[in-house]
């Protein structure tokens, strides 16, 4: 038996949550079981936890849409009982049974190999968010941009994606200006290394179809019309990378900073990242992620808690990495 967080249909379709024992022999189908150790919360969990979007596709579901912890059996050769393993994406969490659990069974392909230079807790305090992060600053310079050719934006910088992402770009040189809509937060980004802090409320609302040339390069995790402002205030031939949506799904643009400026507008998508660059981007991490820093965005969960932690994702109230401690039950 272990303890997880179980999501089931109640009446009407309301989503209800609880903490509960499960038999192993409950665990879905997969090659790898997994101990799991460390696990986080997403604003995509908590949407998963409060019912407030559709984001549970079988039920019941063990939401987690990232783990690491430790092979404990395994019928695929590439893994063994005892090796360091985590995962994100591969809609865990939301198709098949996820990380906010003491165990796991999943497909071998969707793990990779802990870095021997992160612990199971900080690999999840980069996490989903953090890893998303990276693939942004590799979409960027795959682009061409480099420290010195101008201000980088952070929109939702606040939260995991942006914390991350300002301190990645800071560490490897470049000016970051983050976004947010809680400016009581300036001190904790510029800590991160932020230049310059903004008000949200400057990209929020329906804007030009072009602005004053301003951003080299932008992480965008919010999308809707911070998104469209953002693209319309890209320089010359510069790029975004847009991961996210946390201010809407739609992209009420025109073609003007594609057709006029040459932008570029990258999507990343975390989820389905084949092995060879999901590899690479953990190494990245390890490479150019300040840990210490790290450890300042971080805030600990119980397992037995996280339910009543979720709605902070809903009402604006999460900064940085909520990790999840699975043995705190």
């Amino acid at each position: 038996m272990f303890k997880a967080i179980l999501l089931e249909q109640g009446e009407g379709g309301a989503t209800q949550a609880t903490l509960k024992d499960i038999d192993d022999a409950a665990l879905p189908e997969g090659e790898v079981q997994v101990a799991v150790r460390w696990s986080s919360l997403n604003y995509k969990d908590a949407l998963a936890i409060t019912g407030k979007s559709p984001i549970v596709r079988k039920w019941p579901m063990i939401p987690g849409i990232d783990f690491a912890g430790t092979v404990e059996q395994s019928s695929d050769p590439r893994w063994k009982a005892g090796d360091d393993v985590v995962l994100t994406g591969f809609g865990v969490g939301e198709g098949h049974w996820g990380g906010l659990a003491q165990k796991a069974r999943v497909k071998g392909d969707w793990l990779v190999g802990l870095p021997a230079e992160l612990d199971a807790k900080r690999a999840m305090a980069v996490g989903t968010a953090g890893f998303t992060a990276m693939l942004c600053v590799m979409a960027l310079e795959k682009h061409g941009l480099q420290p010195g050719d101008g201000e980088v934006l952070v929109t939702g910088a606040s939260g995991g994606v942006g914390s991350v992402a300002v301190a990645l770009l800071a560490k490897l040189g470049y000016r970051v200006v983050a976004s947010t809509g809680r400016l009581e937060e300036s001190d904790y980004l510029k800590s991160l290394g932020a230049e310059s802090v903004i008000d949200r409320a400057t990209l929020s609302a329906p804007g030009r179809p072009l602005a004053k040339e301003r951003w080299a390069g932008v992480v965008d995790s919010v999308g809707s019309h911070t998104l469209v402002n953002a693209c319309a205030a890209t320089r010359e031939n510069g790029a975004v990378a847009a991961c996210g949506l946390a201010q809407g799904m739609d992209f009420p643009a025109t073609v003007a900073p594609f057709i006029l400026r040459g932008v570029t507008l990258y999507g990343v998508n975390s989820v389905t990242v084949p092995r060879a660059p999901r590899e690479e981007a953990w190494r990245r991490v390890v490479q150019d992620m300040p840990m210490a820093l790290l450890e300042g965005m971080t805030e600990v969960v119980a397992l037995k808690d996280v339910i009543g932690v979720a709605p902070r994702f809903l009402e604006g109230r999460v900064r940085g990495r909520l990790v999840v401690d699975t043995s705190a039950v």
